[in-house]
């Protein structure tokens, strides 16, 4: 799905914190126009890195609405974080499936612009993995936290613009960014409406501590999960989450055979239990997801790899806007 973009570029850094204001002029005109914000970081408030706002043409002012979340995935590894900022800012407004659900729904997207530094080559930010969880240093620490306290803060910012959004939000990635909202709607399951994710490498988190007798530690299962996050895996609202699951029957892109996605340990749980490809991992998951009757449907695209057609684009659109509007 194409759309011709009309793009004004706002950027709008915040080096006080806590204080910003808006020109009139941003005012009158973010809703004739597609629109970028970028907010810069704020210590003060929980988040180390910037983040990106979407607003699309036609978002109406003065109406509850839903906001989309969609974690940037730069795709490689980067110690500067200008290229991770044009990566998520060319993905909240040209290149992505959230973008093309926020311009349909005409509802505001956010983006983060979380690092995946070159000097620490197994952390997989973007994919949420245990090296992130573990992680001490100020600026990777608990970025599913950081995430919380972005969506928090833009809730003001698109306030201040006359938009108010519900307090759960709704989510959508592909490929690392579908790895990180699976693990993230684990850890906070209370926040989300609603979630789409396509491409993850076949491989979900299981709802349970165990399989074959075998521990599933985070991010396989929920074994150690009170020990990391310092609160129990809350089954019952992960349950109540309408999710739609995708994946292109030729998708082989396969990172669980890579040290910076798993560890040897994990690798080995998975292939041995779940399934040594992506695809036998992916009929895998599905089965654990009904037999815990998770909310979940399942769509997999014939003649399609590790990649988005419009008509999934299309498909995903249906599933928020029902999700949205009951449609």
């Amino acid at each position: 799905m194409t759309h011709n973009l009309k793009l004004t570029i706002i950027i709008i850094i915040f080096l006080l914190q806590g204080v910003y204001t808006f020109c009139q002029n941003i005012q009158a005109n973010v809703y004739k126009q597609d629109s970028i914000i970028v907010i810069g970081k704020d210590t003060s408030k929980g988040f180390f890195h910037d983040y990106i706002l979407f607003i699309p043409k036609g978002t109406q002012q003065n109406k509850k609405t839903f906001l989309l979340v969609e974690p940037n995935n730069t795709g490689k590894l980067s110690d500067s974080m200008e290229i991770h900022k044009k990566y998520a800012i060319h993905l909240a407004s040209v290149s992505s499936v959230g973008n093309n659900i926020s311009t349909e729904l005409k509802i505001p997207l956010l983006v983060p612009v979380f690092p995946r530094p070159a000097s620490k080559q197994l952390t997989y930010t973007h994919a949420l993995d245990r090296d992130v969880i573990l992680e001490n240093s100020a600026g990777l620490k608990r970025l599913d936290l950081q995430l919380l306290e972005m969506i928090k803060d833009s809730k003001n910012v698109l306030k201040d613009l006359n938009i108010e959004v519900e307090e759960k939000f709704i989510m959508s990635g592909f490929s690392a960014s579908g790895t990180f909202i699976n693990r993230f709607s684990f850890i906070h399951p209370d926040k989300i409406h609603a979630l789409a994710i396509g491409g993850f490498n076949g491989e979900l988190m299981f709802p349970q501590d165990d399989l074959n007798g075998i521990q599933l530690k985070y991010p396989i299962g929920t074994a150690d999960f009170e020990e990391l996050f310092g609160k129990k895996f809350d089954l019952s609202s992960y349950k109540s989450i309408p999710q739609f699951i995708y994946m292109g029957e030729l998708d082989d892109n396969d990172a669980v055979q890579y040290d910076d996605a798993y560890n040897e340990e994990e690798r080995k749980i998975i292939n041995e239990n779940i399934g040594e490809t992506v695809q036998k991992r992916y009929l895998e998951c599905q089965k654990v997801y009904q037999q815990s009757s998770i909310n979940a449907v399942f769509r997999t695209y014939e003649n399609v790899g590790h990649w988005t057609t419009s008509m999934m684009n299309l498909e995903v659109i249906k599933f928020f806007d029902g999700q949205i509007n009951g449609k």
